[in-house]
C-alpha cells in the first residue's frame, strides 16, 4: 500500500527561521508554511518538513539523506557556500575531504544549525 508513496523525514528544529535559511542554502525551497513549521521542497516531489520544537534535541543518527549523482561536485558546491562537512576516522567509517567510500557507494554528512545529521550519497553502484 505504501510502496509507491513518497516518504519523507520529519526534522525537529529549535529555531525555524534559522533552519529555513540553512536549508535554502542547501538548495531546498519553501513549499508551505503550516501551523507546526515549514515544509521545504526537494527533488522529485519530496517534501522536507521542518517542525518547530523549542526543546528539540537532535538525535545521534542521520535524520535524512539526499541522493545525488556526483557527490564530489555537490560537496564542493556546498563548501563554497560555507557548509561544513563531518570528518570521520574510525573503524568502518573514514572520510577523505568529507567523503566516505562505503563500498558500493560514497557518502558525506553535515549537520544543520540544530545539530541534525544530514546525509548525502550517490546511488549504489
Amino acid at each position: 500500500m505504501l510502496g509507491s508513496a513518497l516518504a519523507h523525514p520529519t526534522v525537529f528544529v529549535r529555531d525555524l527561521e534559522r533552519a529555513v535559511e540553512f536549508y535554502e542554502l542547501l538548495g531546498l525551497t519553501v513549499k508551505a508554511e503550516v501551523s507546526t513549521g515549514t515544509f521545504m521542497a526537494a527533488g522529485d516531489g519530496t517534501i522536507y518538513p521542518l517542525i518547530h520544537r523549542p526543546d528539540a534535541t537532535p538525535p545521534s543518527h542521520t535524520v535524512a539523506a539526499f541522493q545525488v549523482e556526483d557527490l564530489p561536485s555537490v560537496v564542493a558546491g556546498l563548501r563554497a557556500r560555507g557548509v561544513v562537512f563531518e570528518e570521520y576516522d574510525s573503524p568502518g567509517l573514514r572520510t577523505v575531504e568529507g567523503i566516505a567510500d562505503m563500498g558500493s557507494y560514497r557518502a558525506a554528512w553535515l549537520r544543520d544549525p540544530d545539530g541534525n545529521y544530514i546525509g548525502i550519497h550517490e546511488p549504489p553502484r
